[in-house]
């Protein structure tokens, strides 16, 4: 009987009460695939800052988790947001542009005003026929989206969408684009939000629709597919592309409900964000587990001198907690519970918790940490982006303390 690898670190394993054999099998599924599949294309891919295969993505439409969290009569899994983040941890283990494609699946897109195209769409959906790309933020609004000045304007039965949107990542690749835009200035009384709705511009993938262009924005990290800032002078929208929703999820009545929808879509996101970010992490902690083994500095592994054992041990024991807890939050979205403050809060703590891991990652790796012969230094700038997208650290501050404190 072989010895086992001392090298080889051994991946965490769901805790009760959220394990069952499933659950299980579908992380161990998820496991293999991200060590195999896609771990291989980002040592490769990543330094080119060169776009994901499509080949890549038809692997994962194949096993059916663009669909994870539509219903079975529509072809998808019938699972729940936390098999959706159980999933995208793995995958952001090896790469975090891969657990991050799975959200362009899920039902967006789908919420269009005919029932009979919605529920064709939601299946094309599952089948990760149906992949697109949101356009949220501008560049004078981010965090705030309120704040978005790109117009709609009704013409007979379409709309014309003018104006500019940032950071609208797999623009270009996308089978469509779903646009926030205003229809209208808020009434007295009304929130600011009052106006925006939500807008599905369908396209040929590896081309933009008459009336937009884009020109990629160049990231330090966050590679695998491109991210565009779009201008839109014209593009006209018909009417049954008028969202409902975003996220898949189906809005409120009246002109207000799309950006409800974006509220409500935004706390999943927010713990999809923290499990990718433990992905991330966990990646920083296997690597370094191995190196300080393999590494030797007089006489010795380096792995055998306390101060190293000990900076790994707390890097560990924070992945960890963040781990559990985006489980619990998760729990309670499938449990049909808000958690809006939750949802914040984790994402706070688990993406913070991966730029201090990651970094801690890099030193300990010494100067081998600072080349890209290393993947540490992926997860090291990867990590870094889970602070601020699906709303900075601060915004989640703002988020946590407005439930906690009244308002001046």
């Amino acid at each position: 009987m072989s010895k086992p690898d001392r090298h080889a670190p051994r991946p965490p394993d769901l805790l009760s009460p959220w394990a069952t054999p499933a659950r299980r099998e579908l992380q161990a599924e998820a496991r293999a695939f991200a060590r195999d599949v896609v771990l291989p294309l980002a040592d490769e891919l990543d330094r080119e800052k060169a776009e994901m295969p499509r080949a890549l993505i038809e692997a994962m439409a194949a096993k059916g988790w663009f669909g994870i969290t539509i219903p079975k009569e529509h072809g998808g899994l019938g699972l729940g947001v936390f098999e959706y983040c159980l999933v995208s941890e793995e995958l952001a283990r090896a790469w975090l542009s891969v657990g991050s494609i799975l959200a362009r699946g899920q039902g967006l897109g789908t919420q269009v005003l005919d029932d009979e195209r919605r529920l064709g769409l939601l299946r094309k959906s599952a089948r990760g026929e149906w992949i697109g790309a949101i356009a949220l933020s501008e560049p004078t609004a981010g965090s705030d989206l309120a704040g978005v000045r790109t117009r709609a304007v009704r013409e007979g039965d379409h709309w014309v969408l003018t104006g500019t949107k940032r950071w609208a990542g797999f623009a270009l690749a996308a089978d469509f684009v779903e646009v926030l835009a205003r229809t209208r200035e808020p009434r007295d009384g009304e929130p600011r939000s009052a106006g925006l709705e939500p807008f599905l511009v369908v396209k040929k993938p590896g081309t933009f629709p008459e009336g937009m262009t884009g020109h990629v924005i160049d990231k330090i990290g966050y590679h695998g597919f491109l991210t565009f800032e779009l201008a839109l002078d014209g593009v006209r929208v018909p009417e049954s592309d008028r969202l409902t929703g975003l996220y898949g999820d189906q809005g409120a009545d009246g002109d207000s409900g799309g950006f409800a929808s974006v509220q409500r879509g935004l706390n999943i996101a927010r713990v999809h964000t923290a499990a990718r970010a433990v992905g991330v992490a966990r990646a920083a902690v296997e690597d370094t587990q191995a190196y300080l083994q393999e590494r030797e500095q007089f006489g010795h592994p380096i792995g055998e001198f306390q101060a190293l054992r000990f900076a790994l041990a707390d890097m560990a024991a924070e992945v960890a907690q963040a781990r559990a807890y985006w489980c619990q939050v998760a729990h309670l979205l499938d449990e049909g519970e808000p958690a809006e403050s939750e949802s914040a809060q984790v994402k706070l703590l688990a993406t913070e918790m991966a730029v201090r891991v990651t970094n801690q990652a890099m030193q300990l790796h010494g100067g081998n940490g600072y080349t890209t012969e290393r993947r540490v230094e992926r997860y090291w700038r990867d990590a870094r982006l889970t602070t601020i997208f699906e709303g900075t650290s601060e915004i989640q501050r703002r988020i946590v303390s407005d439930r906690l404190l009244p308002k001046a």
